[in-house]
């Protein structure tokens, strides 16, 4: 009686173990679940970045492994017509630089000054020189235009005016003395011809931003002073054209950006104007 007791105690209990393994796996199921639940936004953009990057980058190889022997391809036909294309775009076709554009147009306007002296076209990679002789613009001793003077300096404007490059118009005279109340130096008298083909380049439909006058006086002749032609070569009036559009203050990396550094530019490789 006392073993059939104890046989029935022990049987009781047995439900026990199949009770704590369903608790424990319910458990377990409602970690999943939270844990699921609360995916940490920060880390899954991470595994989504990565698994992008994966697959969507180019192949390591250009050209894919070869089992067996590789079969030579035939070259893509070309027609024959197709012209080859420029660096420019255009077949052919180059883009002309501004002051070619500007040499160009001066040599065909003035041809007949060129030829007897009294124009001069100077041009470089990096600059253009416009040399007009005094004797075109101005009276001896007076920077007062002459009535052809306008019409002149409207012509070089005409040409001048389509683009941005920055202009100094350069003043120069002889060496001979001059003294006047209104000149007291040939200074003054190179600035004031170099101030009024700016105000007639300006007239002309030249952007006033773009000009600028300097008086050198006889201090950079061109010529020997000692004999009549060489102080007519000096006493000129010289348009410096840059090729370099920015302004003062927006200096360029691969050249001169104003004038300053032009002229230094001049001075060693002997255009222009030489040292006075």
């Amino acid at each position: 009686m006392r073993r059939r007791r104890e046989q029935e105690h022990e049987n009781n209990e047995r439900w026990m173990v199949p009770y704590a393994d369903f608790i424990t796996l319910l458990f377990a199921f409602f970690v999943v679940m939270y844990s699921i639940s609360s995916v940490n936004e920060g880390k899954y953009k991470v595994l989504t970045e990565s698994l992008i990057g994966v697959f969507s980058q180019a192949p390591k190889t250009v050209d894919p492994i070869q089992i067996g022997e590789d079969t030579p391809r035939s070259p893509a036909p070309q027609s024959p017509a197709a012209p080859q294309q420029s660096a420019t775009g255009e077949a052919g076709a180059a883009v002309q630089e501004p002051l070619e554009s500007i040499a160009e147009a001066m040599q065909a306007a003035f041809g007949e000054l060129i030829s007897v002296g009294d124009l001069r076209v100077h041009a470089n990679e990096l600059w253009i020189e416009i040399e007009l002789s005094s004797g075109l613009l101005f009276p001896s001793g007076d920077a007062l235009p002459l009535d052809t003077a306008f019409a002149l300096v409207e012509r070089i404007a005409g040409i001048l005016a389509p683009y941005d490059n920055p202009i100094h118009v350069e003043g120069f005279t002889d060496n001979v003395p001059i003294r006047s109340r209104v000149y007291p130096t040939n200074w003054e008298l190179s600035a004031a011809r170099a101030a009024s083909v700016v105000r007639m380049l300006s007239a002309g439909g030249i952007d006033a931003g773009r000009l600028a006058a300097v008086g050198y006086g006889e201090h950079r002749p061109v010529a020997d002073n000692t004999t009549a032609a060489g102080r007519r070569a000096n006493r000129r009036v010289v348009l410096l054209v840059s090729r370099y559009t920015d302004r003062r203050h927006e200096r360029a990396e691969d050249g001169p950006a104003d004038m300053q550094d032009m002229r230094q530019a001049r001075a060693v490789t002997g255009d222009g104007a030489g040292p006075g």
